[in-house]
């Protein structure tokens, strides 16, 4: 065992004081150590119900002879923090969360972890640190919040963030914003649409590193108290097995990864993600697949905010193994992955059919023939720019129209609210990528703002940036280069023509060459906004979004 290097032989005399000061008894010094990585905090409402999580780990992995060891790992609300200087401490978390990680597994030698994460960069955060110690390690999550009700009408955040929209068009009163605000967000457990928390727990199923309802099962039912014990007794098989993360995140599951991805239609920070977790097994991802696999991959799903139906649905539905196995009768998934119940992903999927078809629609009944992301290219993004494109509009799937240019999201926010943005503009917001942010910042309430003013249906947004899963319209983030490292986005000017062509896969600014380049002779970098800290550290280190926004020392290129 791994952590025999610090239970057995003279030498450990030490470390086995340390032990019996823990109160260890010397049967339990005999036995596996695992790491059990607990998000919980009281700030965030994901995370409020990860105690009673752990402690049902704690009890399954006690049941199957394991010796459960308690740890911590950080996480934001990235509501919470949305709008303001915090959401530039969102991104920036899913490293701290793999090297935190990383630094107590190996200090402390455990033989296998069970990670406990729920929102946002915390899944991320944890498969990369899986990926990168691989050793035996299982994931269960602490599951998706309930939809709210309005009006007889199930909401969610998204809905929350439009209501401010709409009470500045004079559409809601302030009794009906105080409604929502005491009505959207009824439970505990990560937002209730195919926010990023939810994406990722969805596609932690899908990587085969979390078991069937990881993704779906609501935090407030008793099932995910099981699933939690399940998970526990299940990480001992692991060991016993010695099968690891790399065993079982391959090449292959990657792939079924962005496929159910599209099916599901997830948040595009999934595009930053993968790329991300898929570096620390050393694979590129790159964005460009993202259209092969779109091409061949119907979306079935239209979760909120694309659509009216909620995790909660899905979950009733059949979950996340029911799209899989949907998908499988196309023959568009790897079925022979390895997964941590020990079997593959044809034996896990089999006989997983829908249960509703008004919320997983069947393979001769999709929402669209093509998948819900896209990665756009052009002189404006010459890397690539990300699209949920299942969550736009018909109308504005192809649209030509005036950019609106503003450096920063709070300038942005002013002018929407303020009226001064008309139907057919593109509003871009840019200095806000991973270096230029620093720390790329979610564009909900931009995004939410449009909606709610009523010019979701005629206005776009593109941005360095990038938005959360909650936003929806055309939204073009992750715009790469960024504009602090003199991405085209940098050069645009107001009143400059903007195309975009979802289904093209374009991206471009109707400007001519030799203008460009007069522009950018005559472009000079910014100052950074930040020079000390953690911001300014990452912000010499990280990379562009269509590289997953990885962090790399200065000068290499892994």
């Amino acid at each position: 065992m791994k952590s025999d290097a610090v239970k057995k032989g003279v030498q450990q005399a030490p470390h086995r004081s340390l032990f019996n000061a823990l109160g260890l008894s010397a049967e339990e010094m005999r036995r596996p150590l695992i790491g059990i990585v607990n998000s919980y905090n009281e700030i965030v409402p994901g995370h409020m119900n990860l105690d009673k999580i752990t402690q049902a780990v704690k009890l399954g992995v006690a049941m199957a002879g394991g010796v459960p060891r308690e740890f911590p790992a950080i996480a934001v609300c990235d509501g919470i923090a949305m709008g303001h200087e915090g959401m530039k401490y969102s991104l920036v978390t899913r490293d701290l969360i793999a090297d935190s990680t990383e630094a107590m597994a190996k200090a402390h030698q455990f033989d296998a972890l069970v990670m406990i994460p729920n929102c946002d960069k915390n899944v991320p955060g944890l498969l990369m640190a899986a990926a990168r110690l691989n050793i035996p390690t299982i994931f269960v999550s602490g599951g998706p919040m309930l939809a709210g009700h309005v009006n007889g009408r199930k909401r969610s955040l998204s809905s929350m963030f439009e209501a401010v929209g709409e009470h500045a068009a004079g559409k809601l009163d302030d009794e009906g914003l105080v409604q929502f605000e005491n009505d959207v967000c009824p439970t505990c457990g990560s937002c209730s649409g195919m926010y990023t928390a939810n994406s990722m727990n969805c596609l932690t199923e899908v990587l085969g590193m979390g078991l069937r309802g990881n993704g779906t099962i609501p935090a407030v039912y008793s099932a995910r108290i099981r699933l939690a014990k399940e998970a526990g007794m299940q990480i001992m098989k692991l060991l016993e097995q010695d099968i690891r993360p790399r065993d079982i995140m391959t090449e292959k599951a990657f792939m079924n990864a962005l496929t159910v991805d599209m099916a599901l239609g997830c948040s595009t920070n999934s595009m930053l993600h993968l790329p991300a977790i898929a570096h620390e097994v050393g694979l590129e991802l790159n964005v460009d697949i993202a259209n092969e696999v779109s091409a061949r991959t119907p979306n079935l799903c239209h979760l909120a905010p694309a659509g009216p139906t909620y995790m909660e649905d899905l979950n009733e539905a059949g979950g996340v193994y029911a799209v899989m196995n949907e998908l499988s009768k196309k023959n568009l998934l790897n079925l022979d992955c390895l997964t941590c119940t020990g079997k593959t992903v044809g034996e896990n999927i089999k006989g997983c059919e829908i249960r509703d078809p008004q919320v997983i629609r069947p393979l001769d009944n999709p929402y669209s023939e093509t998948g819900g992301l896209a990665a756009l290219k052009g002189n404006l993004a010459p890397d690539s720019g990300i699209v949920k494109r299942s969550a736009v509009v018909p109308e504005m799937m192809v649209h030509d129209g005036p950019a609106r240019v503003f450096e920063c999201e709070e300038d942005a926010i002013e002018a929407i609210l303020g009226g001064k943005i008309n139907p057919g503009d593109v509003v871009v917001i840019r200095y806000e990528g991973p270096k230029g942010g620093p720390g790329m910042r979610e564009m909900l309430n931009p995004t939410s703002a449009i909606a709610g003013m009523g010019l979701g249906s005629s206005v776009a947004l593109i941005t360095d940036g990038r938005f959360s899963g909650a936003s929806r319209g055309a939204s073009i983030g992750h715009v790469s280069p960024e504009a602090a490292v003199g991405g085209p986005i940098a050069l645009v000017e107001e009143g400059d023509i903007i195309h975009i062509d979802i289904p093209g896969l374009k991206l471009e600014l109707k400007v001519d060459d030799e203008e460009l380049a007069r522009r950018r002779a005559a472009w000079k970098p910014r100052k950074p906004k930040i020079t000390t800290g953690y911001l300014a550290r990452y912000a010499a280190m990280v990379t562009s979004g269509n590289r997953g926004a990885v962090l790399e020392i200065p000068g290499t290129n892994e």
